[in-house]
């Protein structure tokens, strides 16, 4: 039998995330292991847009989607942002 482990994953929204979230940060509990999986659950729940530029921080450095998120991570999603 698989051992899950449930984790707190800190999570600040930017943009139009943070709109679609409707708060700039929460704090999830889950048994999700990279912010790949953890963006896909996300985007179902906030119905965010399909990005395929948008980048991810843990504990404030760039990282790769499949990085292994840890307990107490903060993980930051960064969408592309438009100039003007």
């Amino acid at each position: 039998m698989q051992n899950i482990h449930m984790k707190n994953i800190n999570v600040e929204y930017f943009a139009i995330l943070r709109e679609r979230a409707g708060c700039d940060r929460e704090t999830l509990a889950t048994t999700l292991n990279t912010p790949a999986d953890l963006f896909a659950e996300l985007q179902a729940r906030y119905k965010f847009p399909a990005m395929t530029s948008i980048k991810v921080a843990i504990n404030d450095e760039f990282a790769d989607f499949q990085s292994q998120l840890k307990d107490g991570d903060r993980v930051v999603f960064i969408p592309p942002v438009a100039g003007g």
